[in-house]
């Protein structure tokens, strides 16, 4: 719609350079008034003030589609500049401050050196690599620690006392959706952030369930007492990132790995409610080699249960230990692995080799494309996001969609083929004659109210095309039960 803006609009003797403030002003203004007709009036002052070129870029800003790519390392690496520090000392301020304004300030007065750790702003998350076999993972460093690769939501605890916050990967404050989380993340003798992830949890059975149960309590402002007790989460902590007006991110795995567990057990002396050590060992009793988990159970008058878990951590030094530990984490319904250098430092927001994720996939499903939409960045104009179903009877059911696996080359082929199929332009999508047959892989598949077949698939990425296949040679509705059904004996 910029481009559009920009080749449609007028150039207007009026126009003038508008300025960065006074674009600030009038967009603070249109989200200030009410109504579409208030909000439509102001926007068509701006741009009729507005050059052809800066009206483009307005409606870019507008419609969320100026994909710029600006990072605020860019904006850490030009205070360093500006101000003649190093790029390590405005990274390390504004890591500790969480506010890029505030770490302006200091470099403008020359102490960024008193930056403190401020509690209750997220600091990013440490990302793994994928690794496609054992062999691989073990080729980056030696005496691996393994975790279960947990199917929940990444999320950092910050706690001090009784004030618990909790933070998704996007930064996001997800507290409210898990209400119960607090009370058992209270309670440490220090301030300390963890960092850990929330699955829902089978507590009879001690293990986590798939990741289409926990989906129920996603994106809800307001949790009932009822969707807690028909949907309990657990908290598994696997890192400590600050304790007690210490940053412990420079410090090697191994050793957070050890104050993490004296956290645990410092926090059952001296936790106030009806903390317990579900299993019967303190934290620092736990034989890491043999990758058990020591928890601390709350539960409430209502009862509602919620557990602070540690999450169990074996060790591998050949890839015939890691396949074993691959198959007893998949046994127990979990994704994968994770493997990770026991002296790797903690890199917010960076994904290395320190750590990596040994996942396989569920299944695949062959698969009949029945639409398709343009793409966002490098693939603007080609058709590269696919829509796809299967097989119910004689009738094709919609199932998924995905936009990953396929090479440019590939893509471009297959956009000059859709665009001579086309049975219905919808604009920016296009429904196509159903002929293509992909292979889709998934992690795993959830029931589904969105999808015509009544099914989900998490994750799902093209494996590559099947020109080899009819559309009636696709997989149907009744394979799909399967696998889900199957998937779920296996959890």
């Amino acid at each position: 719609m910029g481009s559009v803006a920009g080749e449609v609009l007028p150039a207007r003797r009026s126009a003038g350079d508008l300025s960065v403030l006074e674009v600030l002003a009038k967009f603070r203004e249109i989200a200030a008034s009410r109504g579409p007709v208030a909000k439509s009036a102001l926007v068509r002052e701006m741009l009729s003030q507005a050059t052809p070129l800066e009206a483009k870029y307005l409606v870019k800003i507008m419609t969320g589609d100026l994909r710029i790519g600006l990072k605020e390392s860019l904006v850490e690496e030009a205070l360093a500049k500006a101000y003649g520090v190093t790029a390590k000392e405005v990274q390390r301020a504004n890591l500790l401050l969480g506010d890029i304004g505030e770490t302006l300030k200091l470099a403008w007065d020359g102490k960024l050196g008193e930056a403190r750790m401020r509690l209750f702003h997220p600091l990013g998350f440490m990302l793994a690599s994928p690794a496609e076999s054992a062999e691989q993972a073990l080729s980056y460093f030696e005496n691996a620690l393994v975790e279960d690769k947990y199917d929940g939501i990444r999320a950092q605890a910050h706690c001090s006392a009784e004030d618990v916050r909790i933070f998704s990967r996007t930064r996001d404050d997800i507290t409210e959706s898990f209400p119960e989380l607090p009370d058992v993340l209270a309670g440490f003798a220090q301030d300390v952030i963890l960092d850990g992830e929330i699955v829902a949890w089978d507590y009879a059975d001690s293990r986590a369930l798939p990741f289409s149960a926990l989906q129920q309590r996603l994106g809800r402002k307001r949790v009932s007492d009822e969707m807690t007790r028909r949907v309990p989460v657990a908290y598994l902590v696997f890192d400590v990132l600050y304790s007690g007006g210490a940053l412990m991110i420079d410090r090697p795995l191994r050793e957070r790995a050890g104050f993490l567990d004296e956290l645990l057990a410092e926090k059952n002396t001296h936790h106030r409610g009806t903390l317990r050590l579900r299993s019967g060992q303190t934290p620092t009793q736990r034989k890491t080699k043999k990758g058990e988990q020591g928890r601390l159970k709350f539960e409430t008058e209502e009862g509602i249960t919620s557990e602070l878990i540690r999450a169990g951590v074996f060790q591998a030094s050949s890839p015939q230990e890691l396949d074993q530990l691959f198959e007893a984490a998949q046994a127990r319904g979990n994704e994968g692995l994770m493997i990770k250098d026991p002296e790797s430092v903690y890199t917010p927001g960076r994904r290395g080799k320190s750590w990596l994720k040994l996942k396989r996939e569920l299944a695949t499903l062959d698969v009949v494309v029945m639409a398709v939409e343009y793409g966002h960045g490098k693939r603007i104009g080609v058709l590269s996001d696919y829509t796809f179903a299967v097989r119910d009877g004689d009738r094709l059911v919609n199932i998924g969609k995905a936009y990953s696996g396929l090479t440019d080359v590939e893509i471009a082929e297959m956009t000059k083929w859709f665009l001579e199929h086309v049975i219905e332009d919808q604009g920016f999508r296009l429904v196509v004659e159903p002929k293509i047959v992909l292979e889709v892989a998934f992690n795993n598949m959830m029931e589904s109210d969105r999808h015509e077949s009544g099914y989900a698939l998490r994750f799902p990425r093209i494996v590559r095309l099947r020109p080899d296949k009819l559309p009636e040679d696709a997989d149907t509705v009744e394979r799909a039960r399967e696998i889900y059904e199957g998937q779920g004996k296996n959890s």
